[in-house]
């Protein structure tokens, strides 16, 4: 097959995939997990139950992909947040972002059950091994404590920044940041 044939099928794959995702998570707002069947989403997404079943075979695997490309999209957030900026603004930027990401979308019981996959165990590790990067830097330039294991510390950071799924406010948020990165100082 020609290569722009190929392109534009695997286009194709992914509009219909992306769709698919979409309207699920659409349709799980609307009516609940229990509301939404295989039917309902290929209607909604405008492709026949057939087509639906080649690209997943339940609901359950739609919203684990769903799941999964919201995380990757958090952590492209996350290593774009600050780029270019010294290790200590950058840390801040990132735990700001984390935290105000933990406050916009809390923990509700979908959000519980998708948590538990393999690919959130393995963004929180990739997470975590990137903040203890940036601890490290900022620990190598005097601006963050060196007597805790950088891992410690970006363990003890993400920890801090769960907290701010029940905080009120975006301001009690910034406080929580702020307090978090006090502890950080050398």
């Amino acid at each position: 097959m020609p290569k722009l044939w190929n392109e534009t099928i695997e286009a194709h794959r992914s509009a219909v995939r992306d769709a698919t995702l979409d309207t699920t998570a659409a349709l799980v707002a609307e009516r609940g997990v229990t509301g939404v069947t295989m039917s309902l989403i290929a209607e909604r997404t405008g492709i026949g139950r057939a087509t639906l079943y080649k690209y997943f075979p339940d609901v359950e695997s739609i919203l684990t992909a769903w799941h999964e490309r919201q995380v990757a999209s958090h952590l492209a957030q996350l290593s774009a947040t600050g780029a270019g900026a010294d290790a200590p603004a950058r840390l801040a930027a990132v735990l700001e972002a984390y935290a105000l990401i933990q406050h916009e979308h809390p923990v509700h019981d979908l959000a519980a059950a998708l948590h538990r996959g393999e690919h959130v165990a393995g963004a929180e590790q990739h997470l975590a091994d990137f903040l203890a990067g940036l601890i490290a830097e900022a620990a190598a330039a005097g601006e963050a404590r060196d007597d805790v294991p950088p891992d410690e510390l970006a363990r003890y950071c993400l920890a801090a920044a769960t907290a701010a799924r029940a905080l009120p406010t975006k301001a009690a948020v910034h406080r929580l940041v702020r307090t978090t990165l006090a502890g950080l100082h050398a």
